[in-house]
């Protein structure tokens, strides 16, 4: 009976992704989250905020802290508070932990610190502003946590239909308790374990024209959009909107280190897809069957630009293998990629659209 109970499990409708952060200079945050390690025995904690703090006040001391006492600095952080009232504690209810970290500012700080002086301070300041949109969690999963790792903006909207299934996990890093969960859901959480004083927005439905507009333009318009789904008609539409509202595109496709640059705000006249798709409507590419699609896909990527395992694999699709191939080694390097160029972008060090490679097998050869 045991075990027939086990096989019915199913995961918990209940996707919780936004953690609860008690601010300890707050008495009645104090009280609640006594109350939830009173209610809650099996919670998992992890305290370690006197070495957050040790770690702070070194940081701030880059030519080390020779004839200062270290303790001494350690309480000008604490500012008379004791170590167990001061910061934030973060509970992720749906692993049952319990995180001790610095307030909001030290953490940004300390979290940020090795990123200087690739990214100065002042630079990591002008990203805490920006709001990118990822539509597509395989590439756009790897995409959102090299920039949360980074912390390359203040703000993720995450757009994507599906749920995580086995045959995800040959390219998305994510433990197997996972599946069954929404991607939207596991990427978020994953953010907000890194960093959780970013904002993340979900968008479950995934991209669509009732909820473009407040994808790209409410409560702030995207600063850029990162376009790694799978919809023909939602990339189109999707890219034309974007260019209405001005907002730049990118685009990694996992074959080749091939990254699109479309610079709507600097070119609202810029063709989308370079040009690739003229005459082509949106509206009616939802009706066409897998194989009909092709002959777009080709038009857009460039059948001279695939890799030649691409090639032989887009003939077989629907055929010997089910879907377009992609790889974590493609994968991660989109990440990188996409982040990278992001970055670049919202600092204004990068201005120009085009088709890009970074095609390790022609580099290293």
């Amino acid at each position: 009976m045991y075990m027939k109970e086990l096989l019915k499990s199913t995961q918990s409708n209940n996707f919780e992704f936004e953690p609860k952060l008690f601010d300890l200079s707050d008495e009645s945050s104090r009280l609640s989250l006594r109350k939830l390690i009173t209610d809650n025995p099996h919670i998992s904690v992890s305290n370690e905020i006197e070495n957050q703090v040790k770690e702070l006040v070194l940081s701030r001391n880059p030519g080390g802290i020779e004839g200062l006492d270290l303790k001494s600095q350690m309480d000008k952080v604490y500012q008379g508070t004791s170590p167990e009232h001061f910061g934030v504690w973060v509970y992720y209810a749906w692993n049952n932990k319990l995180v001790h970290i610095l307030p909001k500012e030290d953490f940004i700080e300390l979290r940020t610190n090795r990123n200087q002086n690739k990214i100065t301070r002042e630079e990591q300041n002008r990203l805490s502003d920006k709001i990118i949109g990822i539509i597509g969690l395989s590439v756009g999963q790897s995409i959102a946590l090299t920039l949360t790792m980074e912390r390359g903006c203040g703000e993720l909207r995450l757009a994507d239909f599906d749920t995580l299934e086995l045959s995800n996990l040959n390219r998305i890093r994510t433990p197997l308790y996972n599946l069954g969960v929404p991607k939207v859901i596991a990427t978020a959480r994953e953010i907000l374990e890194i960093d959780p004083f970013l904002k993340v927005k979900v968008f479950g439905d995934g991209l669509k024209t009732a909820n473009m507009k407040e994808f790209m333009l409410d409560d702030g318009k995207l600063n850029i959009l990162v376009d790694e789904c799978d919809g023909l008609d939602i990339k189109i539409q999707a890219r034309e909107f974007a260019k209405e509202n001005r907002i730049p595109v990118i685009m990694d496709t996992s074959d080749r280190g091939m990254l699109d640059v479309e610079r709507f705000d600097l070119e609202p006249e810029r063709p989308i897809f370079h040009g690739r798709v003229d005459g082509i409507d949106s509206a009616k590419l939802s009706d066409l069957s897998n194989p009909e699609k092709i002959p777009v896909i080709l038009q857009i990527l460039g059948f001279d630009e695939l890799s030649e395992r691409a090639k032989s694999s887009l003939a077989e699709v629907k055929k010997s293998i089910s879907t377009w191939p992609q790889l974590a080694t493609s994968v991660i390097l989109g990440g990188a990629i996409g982040a990278d160029v992001s970055r670049r972008i919202l600092l204004n060090q990068f201005k120009v659209s085009g088709r890009y490679f970074v095609d390790l097998e022609e580099i290293i050869k």
